[in-house]
């Protein structure tokens, strides 16, 4: 009995041992093992993890500055690979073919924007990619004066390369269109609000109208309109008057005054005798009106017809909008420019007409002066 369990401890100890020797074999690591792992792994990342990281470089760190204000135009339908050149040339990017791999890898090789951009300062290739994907193109300032007609606006529109002048003018009349944006006028008149707006250079004429209705529309909407209709007046006929107050004040403090004086009128009657309206209803007017211009019949003769015009003769600011809808407590019949930029302001003929007198007299003194 005392041999056999001998037998059984000796054999526990060696199944110890065994275990022992196998924990031991497992645990370190074959130096013959790790040089086979390193001999295949490292070339291949001499081919792949180097390149790669390479590549990340370059997609994620700047590694150029352009010239402050680098202005890179890229064409509707232009190949990526002229884009790519482009972008090398004026020092935006530093590789013209990791430009491209990184536009084809990304997917968006074909969803660049066509614009004008404008690059400054340190942008990785990411950057700059993701800045053309989403359109952010360079906006130039565009200025709409108070006071300038339809055919003005355009003609500056066109100047500034937003658009043709003949798709303009087309518009401007274009009874869809029009409808589009809610103007019953049949003409653009009156609805180009004087604004300083940002534009795209390849922003197409219908856009640049729409956005100046719209802006437009947001100031008819602010209360102006319905307050117009307490005197009377629907939109059409508040831009209108609006638009004949903007021509004939010679500042904002006395525009709600020179409202008055038309909106006397119109309830006495009275024609209202704005020269404005007659140059308007002019073609091709040469900057001097005369007695036979103001006898000379026409649907914007102001001293021929009695009541408003058809239509607006200009684009109102705000300022002239306000003033036509709320008219200062006046019974002014009459007014004339007192020589200084300002209007003197008569409630009878025989006080305006000395005003008038007065008016000339400055006039000749200031020719003589002169």
């Amino acid at each position: 009995m005392a041999r056999k369990r001998a037998s059984k401890n000796s054999l526990r100890g060696g199944n110890k041992s065994v275990r022992k020797d196998a924990q031991s074999a497992t645990a370190v690591p074959s130096k013959r093992g790790s040089a086979k792992l390193w001999r295949f792994a490292g070339p291949l990342f001499l081919l792949v993890g180097v390149p790669v990281l390479a590549f990340a470089v370059f997609v994620l760190r700047p590694i150029q500055t352009p010239a402050a204000g680098t202005l890179i135009t890229i064409a509707s339908g232009q190949p990526l690979a002229k884009i790519a050149q482009q972008l090398d040339e004026q020092h935006v990017v530093s590789d013209a073919m990791a430009f491209r791999l990184l536009a084809l890898i990304s997917g968006d090789a074909r969803v660049i924007q066509a614009g004008s951009y404008r690059f400054s300062g340190s942008n990785s290739p990411l950057d700059v990619l993701r800045r053309m994907v989403a359109g952010k193109v360079e906006l130039t300032p565009f200025t709409v004066p108070e006071g300038l007609t339809a055919q003005q606006v355009v003609e500056r529109c066109a100047a500034a390369g937003l658009g043709t002048l003949e798709e303009y003018q087309r518009l401007l009349v274009d009874a869809a269109f029009c409808q589009q944006l809610q103007v019953d006028s049949g003409s653009l008149e009156g609805y180009l609000f004087p604004e300083t707006y940002r534009f795209a250079q390849d922003t197409a004429a219908a856009k640049v109208l729409r956005t100046m209705v719209l802006q437009a529309r947001q100031q008819l909407n602010s209360g102006v309109v319905q307050q117009a209709k307490l005197q009377g007046l629907n939109e059409v006929q508040l831009l209108t008057l609006a638009s004949i107050i903007q021509k004939e004040a010679g500042n904002d403090e006395e525009m709600p005054l020179i409202s008055a004086v038309f909106h006397n009128r119109l309830k006495r009657g009275m024609p209202l005798q704005a020269d404005p309206t007659v140059i308007y209803g002019i073609k091709n007017f040469n900057g001097n009106l005369t007695r036979k211009d103001l006898a000379t019949p026409s649907a914007y003769n102001t001293y021929v017809n009695r009541g408003l015009p058809p239509g607006p003769i200009a684009n109102p600011g705000l300022a002239a909008l306000q003033a036509a809808a709320n008219p200062a407590p006046s019974s002014a019949l009459y007014f004339v420019a007192d020589g200084s930029g300002g209007h003197y302001f008569s409630t009878n003929l025989s006080e305006h007409n000395r005003a008038v007198r007065k008016y000339l007299q400055y006039q000749r003194q200031n020719r003589s002066t002169n």
